[in-house]
């Protein structure tokens, strides 16, 4: 029965706007929802001010070293001890080092334009509209490797560019070389892992299994070290592998067989109604895999491959033990510099800002698929 104060034809219980009158300013909405999520109770508001007295003493630390007390360009070793602050000078002088490792110094303007080719490759991926239909597809692929092929040039030389050997290759672009290539081989060969080890072919199925379980059972280290050794050893003497093609292909089969037992995760969620339909329809296997299986178990990892593919692009850092110069490489190698001989934070300052952008923007660009697909799904339910 509706109350006195209920409208006729308005379900009982159910929220209204409130009259215009009554709208809160958005100064009254933000100081409302302060008071009601951070301070509505005791131990909230205990919490919330223990969280900002922390701000407080970490942000005032860290506002008196980063501008207060820094110093920048002109200034020498010993002002900046002296000052106690964050010497920006020494990355005023040494950032293209940091960026471009030992890549001629006189050429960094081809690393730059691969990675902002990079860039523009992976961002083109990331529209929705660009793999939309089965034309626009072939087209991202044609031109996928139409851009790889600019980096390749653009770094190695030709078309009358000074050839430059693959060894001098070396900081963020070598970091977003073995990423970015390393996501996309190791997906495709992980969506194969993960068939193959639900395969009902025992070979199939064994062999990928004995694969996933021996290459997760180690380190990448130990990877890239027999990628580095066993390579030279194993090939024919006249064949040389550079040994960026021995770390990418490290990398590769490392993450693989991670991201495999991920999807097969993915393939398991799978209600078995899934197969029978296409069954039913006369789909054969690979045909029902591609436009009705795979499709709804890539959905359901996403997380689980970002993560991925995020621990991927930290992992990079670890061919320095096989003497290539990554990101990472490249920030020891500036502050070894006797000159600035005691200055290590601002460098690990200047690369820890860029791997948190790169790996913050993967996140996010993961949970704004989520939602697009949630949102997808919810409005054809």
């Amino acid at each position: 029965m509706l109350s006195d104060t209920q409208p006729q034809g308005q379900p009982h219980g159910s929220s209204r706007p409130p009259p215009v009158g009554q709208v809160h300013p958005p100064l009254r909405r933000a100081l409302l929802w302060i008071w009601t999520n951070l301070f509505g109770s005791v131990w909230n508001s205990v919490l919330t001010l223990v969280v900002l007295w922390l701000l407080f003493v970490i942000g005032r630390g860290m506002l008196g070293w980063l501008v207060l007390d820094a110093r920048t360009a002109p200034a020498t070793l010993r002002e900046c001890i002296d000052a106690g602050g964050a010497c920006w000078a020494f990355l005023q002088d040494k950032w293209r080092l940091i960026l471009f490792g030992t890549y001629p110094h006189e050429q960094h303007w081809r690393p730059a334009l691969a990675l902002a080719l990079f860039a523009s490759l992976v961002i083109a991926s990331c529209v929705p509209a660009s793999w939309a239909t089965v034309e626009r597809r072939r087209w991202m692929f044609g031109i996928w490797l139409l851009g790889m092929g600019g980096v390749i040039v653009l770094m190695s030389g030709g078309f009358g560019l000074p050839e430059v050997p693959v060894r001098l290759w070396s900081g963020l672009p070598l970091t977003v070389l073995l990423a970015v290539v390393g996501m996309v081989s190791c997906f495709f060969l992980a969506i194969l892992l993960a068939l193959g080890r639900r395969s009902s072919m025992p070979v199939v199925r064994w062999l990928c299994i004995v694969y996933i379980e021996v290459i997760r059972g180690v380190p990448l280290i130990s990877l890239l070290f027999m990628a580095n050794i066993m390579t030279p050893l194993i090939l024919p003497a006249d064949v040389v592998v550079p040994n960026l093609v021995r770390a990418q292909i490290a990398f590769i089969m490392f993450f693989a067989a991670y991201l495999a037992e991920v999807i097969r995760g993915g393939l398991q969620a799978i209600p078995a109604s899934q197969y029978a339909a296409c069954k039913a329809l006369g789909m054969g296997y690979w045909t029902s895999m591609i436009f009705v299986i795979l499709p709804q178990a890539l959905r359901i990892v996403i997380p689980s491959m970002v993560n991925l593919f995020i621990a991927m692009f930290k992992d990079t850092s670890l061919v320095i033990v096989i003497s290539m110069l990554d990101l990472l490489g490249t920030a020891n190698a500036a502050k070894a510099d006797p000159a600035w001989m005691g200055l290590f934070m601002e460098a690990y300052f200047f690369i820890a800002v860029i791997y948190v952008l790169v790996c913050a923007s993967m996140s996010w660009y993961s949970r704004w698929t989520e939602r697009r697909i949630g949102s997808r799904q919810s409005r054809s339910a």
